[in-house]
């Protein structure tokens, strides 16, 4: 169990921001964060220490989300690219967040699928296997994946157009790099 270092002000406007699901906890891509001791269990690693760059991430992107103004869903998915910024980071994006999804799922689409449910994840119709996490309450990432055929498996990670009100885009680029590898290690525990 890790303890973020959240200002008290960070802390009054996620309480007003998000909805815990169990008790004062806010469950988020395999992590339980309790709202009143400001406690994080990671709970794909049976609640084992976070890792120095792990705890101040999640630090960084909570404080960061603390400010958003919530939005309602656009309803209109668009790739990183589209974000204000996006395409000057677009090829570190796709080097972080995208390409180790075709890289760990491409041979086994359906493995994507399963590695999703820790995370709350839903299964969508798109592609060879596509999901909905949702990283944070109201910035939910698409991944969508093609497998290994006569071409190399490929994915595509795309945001809900208000993702923007949430976060920087730099910070988007950062949930969406973590989004993945917590998919990658929720598959490592199938």
């Amino acid at each position: 169990m890790t303890k973020l270092k959240l200002k008290f002000n960070e802390l009054e406007k996620l309480r007003k921001l998000i909805r815990t699901q169990k008790g004062n906890e806010y469950l988020f891509l395999g992590y339980a964060f309790n709202l009143e001791t400001l406690k994080l269990r990671d709970l794909l690693a049976e609640d084992a220490l976070l890792g120095e760059n792990e705890t101040y991430t999640l630090t960084v992107i909570l404080s960061h989300y603390a400010s958003a103004k919530p939005s309602p869903k656009a309803g209109r998915l668009i790739k990183f690219k589209s974000l204000p910024g996006g395409q000057a980071y677009e090829a570190a994006f796709l080097q972080r967040a995208v390409q180790p999804i075709a890289k760990v799922f491409g041979a086994d689409p359906a493995a994507l699928l399963e590695a999703a449910k820790p995370l709350r994840g839903t299964s969508l119709k798109h592609g060879d296997a596509s999901i909905e996490i949702p990283a944070l309450e109201g910035v939910p990432i698409v991944y969508i994946l093609w497998a290994a055929d006569e071409f190399s498996s490929s994915a595509t990670a795309l945001f809900d157009e208000s993702a923007r009100e949430y976060l920087p885009t730099e910070d988007l680029a950062v949930l969406a790099e973590l989004t993945t590898s917590r998919l990658i290690r929720a598959y490592e525990k199938l």
